[in-house]
């Protein structure tokens, strides 16, 4: 007896739906969970071809015209000759208050000897949530900045989340203010990472007045519109918003909380634009966000980033530092070499992975 009844009392449970097959296509245990999201599946008796309804009147599994493309013969055939686990996508209909609908469930099997193999199922739950992430991150890359250049002023950017979703926004817009059109750039961290993060992020992207000239009035709107999520103080966004006017030659600026951005001024120097403003949160009374004013010449390089850039660490936890981030920009002549030799920097220092969301924004005046 390959399993006994105290064993599969305890598999049947488990969320984790489990099977059990012999190398022949037969079926020697599947638990409560299997037989739910495979309804003809059965303990005894059953073969590969009753579990997926394939149809094939053979009495052997591998014996049917379309055995061949089974990916059920495939999953087991693999995990059988191969040393390592394997895995496929099995459609399956699944009946739920009353209604059917189609779905894949992602089955993986692992040789227990020469002659029994174990198949997991994951819950469904599971992977719809998989699933809705994905789509999730998806949406998410597609509110990246799409273009090169905005308002006239190229720039390059880098966005490395941590998870699949992160919890950086960085947009990049023009819009005409009166002498011309200028150039925009804001970068938003929101606090925590994961779903909750990204929700946020994207209440920023929509909360944030594209249409307002002032980067400050802007702010205090999006201040008064998070005031009235009514959420915890766990919760808060640092923003970096500037407005470039390359005509009159100045830069608008308001931060809230961020980190310093930098200006390289045509390679001779990086200044810290810094600004004594909280972040946007429900720690104190409404702020009066205010603009503030510098001068941009022709060459100079101005850059927005997030704290996961200097705070990175490495594997002996030393950290990324703005320094390094200080020595890169010098050695830069345009945005996107600076970008290209951050992030390369970056992945060498911490060896590919990060915990915090990675993003740099960095413009060519």
């Amino acid at each position: 007896m390959l399993f006994s009844s105290l064993y599969k009392k305890i598999l049947d449970t488990l969320p984790t739906a489990v099977i059990v097959c012999d190398r022949k296509g037969g079926v020697r245990f599947t638990n409560a969970a299997f037989r739910r999201y495979f309804p003809t599946a059965a303990s005894r008796g059953k073969r590969w071809k009753d579990v997926i309804g394939c149809g094939e009147r053979v009495s052997a599994c591998g014996k049917g015209a379309a055995c061949a493309s089974c990916r059920l013969k495939r999953l087991f055939d693999g995990a059988f000759d191969g040393a390592k686990a394997q895995s496929e996508d099995i459609p399956v209909t699944l009946a739920e208050n009353g209604k059917k609908r189609e779905v894949s469930l992602r089955l993986y099997a692992v040789a227990l000897d020469r002659k029994h193999c174990l198949g997991l199922v994951e819950s469904i739950h599971e992977q719809e949530l998989v699933k809705e992430l994905n789509t999730a991150h998806s949406i998410q890359q597609r509110l990246l900045p799409a273009g090169k250049a905005a308002g006239g002023v190229p720039y390059a950017y880098m966005y490395i989340p941590c998870r699949e979703i992160g919890g950086d926004l960085p947009d990049v817009y023009e819009l005409d203010c009166g002498s011309g059109k200028n150039t925009f750039g804001v970068l938003a961290d929101v606090s925590g990472k994961g779903i909750a993060a990204g929700m946020l992020s994207s209440f920023v992207r929509a909360g944030f007045d594209r249409d307002e000239p002032s980067p400050a009035r802007a702010l205090r709107r999006l201040d008064v519109k998070f005031r009235e999520l009514n959420l915890d103080e766990k919760s808060y966004i640092t923003v970096a918003a500037v407005r470039i006017d390359t005509a009159a030659e100045k830069i608008y600026y308001c931060i809230a909380g961020h980190n310093a951005p930098l200006l390289l001024r045509s390679g001779e120097n990086v200044s810290e634009i810094e600004m004594a403003a909280p972040p946007v949160s429900n720690w104190f009374d409404p702020f009066p966000y205010e603009n503030g004013t510098m001068t941009c010449r022709r060459g100079d390089i101005l850059v927005l980033l997030t704290d996961g850039v200097t705070e990175s660490r490495n594997a002996a936890g030393e950290l990324f530092g703005i320094e390094r981030v200080e020595n890169i920009l010098l050695q830069s002549d345009t945005a996107q070499r600076f970008i290209e030799s951050l992030q390369t920097a970056l992945k060498e220092f911490c060896g590919g992975s990060f915990d915090d969301d990675i993003t740099a924004i960095a413009f060519d005046l």
